[in-house]
């Protein structure tokens, strides 16, 4: 987005009121921030002094899809007057059953503007500032300016920048470094909400192992020996679109590329008599679609208003520090606290350490690293103090580099070297600390 773009729909933006109407619109707020109770937290002083608090803080939402959307509307009702959206999507048709700031006649808007506009339209003397773009495109003085951090992702990737960035933040003599980040998820009627204090708590880093690993087929039994209508899908899209197609590329969004998997993939699921294959399953499988259910958005994004709510009036002890939702058999709900890891690669004190066998190939260790649970890196580049082992890129490193892909780790590394990585998953760099072990840990 341009920036004259940005400049005009902040200018839409009219600041917090200074003459908040507590007796009106927030008068339940009020009732909640002038008094006392058995249950609030030790720290909480009522009065006007935090009530004025709750209008100037500063909070971002990071996601404005299902979860983002309610949660601006929560933040709005909730007593937040200046509040800030970034979302790099724009809206789809298939939005619109579930993400209720948008309309039809939005389709092919930004979302972040849209829910600003809608926002600030209908609760009257809130200020919403949007920016269409990634959350990369800002930089750490960006961030800085905010309270509170809220996501509302649907993308693992996403969530680990914004955690790195905010540990990365983190200066241990200046205490208003430390923005504490509130992080929600949903998939069909399960949920999750967590609170994150950096350098503090647990980070998102470091609970990396509980996400289910994403599902896979191997190239053989897509060719040769398809069982299931994913099977098939995934042979279409994989293996047949670059086959018809040449290099042009597979545009998941393009309901007539998905009309022609869908095609492809019935035709060879009918040759092999499986069934099943459907043309939302075909969406499913080629996007990575994760179910969303309007009524768990609702209950998750809830929870996470709550959780800043707490955190910027101290009223209420806030969670402490992991809860989760499950709605698909019955309704339970399950809190706890994930334990911070020493070693971990983002805001743990130690490095982390990693038994390599001395007989892999330098392919097989960077292999090794995007498997492994409490690593998952994507496209790391490794380097030692006096050279690089394998760099991603520029082009000319990337070629100067490649040789070393099918080295022995025996020959490139020595027990208790420690390996900087980089990748495209962290704006950090993380160090692994290398332990030979002459049995494959893989």
């Amino acid at each position: 987005m341009s920036d004259m773009q940005t400049d005009s729909v902040e200018e839409m933006a009219t600041p917090p009121q200074t003459n908040v109407d507590w007796k009106g619109r927030w008068s339940h707020i009020r009732k909640a921030l002038d008094r006392t109770g058995p249950f609030c937290h030790p720290d909480f002083t009522p009065g006007e002094e935090i009530r004025n608090f709750l209008r100037v803080c500063k909070i971002l939402v990071i996601g404005a899809g299902g979860l983002g959307c309610e949660i601006l509307k929560n933040l709005a009702l909730s007593g937040f007057r200046d509040i800030h959206v970034i979302d790099m999507d724009t809206i789809d048709v298939s939005n619109l059953n579930r993400q209720f700031l948008f309309r039809p006649s939005d389709v092919g808007r930004p979302k972040a503007i849209v829910a600003a506009e809608f926002i600030m339209k209908r609760v009257e003397g809130v200020k919403v500032t949007p920016y269409f773009g990634k959350i990369q495109d800002k930089d750490e003085e960006y961030y800085s300016q905010f309270q509170l951090v809220i996501c509302g992702l649907d993308s693992v990737e996403a969530r680990r920048w914004i955690n790195a960035t905010l540990v990365n933040m983190v200066d241990d003599e200046t205490p208003e470094s430390i923005k504490p980040l509130i992080d929600g998820g949903t998939e069909g009627f399960k949920g999750q909400a967590r609170v994150i204090l950096p350098t503090i708590s647990s980070c998102y880093e470091c609970s990396l192992d509980m996400l289910n690993k994403p599902t896979t087929y191997p190239i053989c039994t897509i060719a040769n020996t398809p069982r299931l209508p994913e099977h098939c899908i995934e042979w279409a899209s994989v293996l047949e679109w670059p086959k018809v197609h040449g290099d042009k590329k597979l545009d998941t969004d393009d309901p007539e590329h998905i009309k022609w998997l869908f095609d492809t993939a019935s035709a060879r699921a009918k040759h092999f008599n499986i069934v099943g294959v459907t043309y939302t399953l075909t969406q499913g499988v080629v996007k990575n679609i994760i179910p969303a259910i309007a009524s768990t958005n609702a209950v998750i994004a809830a929870a996470c208003t709550n959780e800043a709510f707490k955190i910027a009036t101290s009223s209420v002890p806030y969670l402490d520090n992991y809860m989760m939702y499950t709605g698909n058999e019955s309704v339970y709900t399950y809190t706890f606290q994930h334990q911070r890891k020493p070693d971990c690669s983002v805001c743990g004190t130690v490095s982390v350490t990693v038994q390599v066998n001395p007989e892999w190939t330098l392919l097989e260790f960077i292999e090794y690293l995007t498997e492994n649970p409490d690593i998952q890196l994507k496209k790391p580049s490794l380097r030692l103090p006096n050279q690089s082992l394998y760099m991603q890129a520029p082009p000319a490193l990337e070629q100067a580099t490649r040789l070393n892909l099918t080295k022995q780790m025996k020959d490139l590394v020595n027990t208790g070297d420690e390996i900087t990585v980089t990748d495209l998953t962290l704006p950090i760099s993380m160090t692994i600390k290398v332990e030979t072990n002459s049995q494959p840990t893989r």
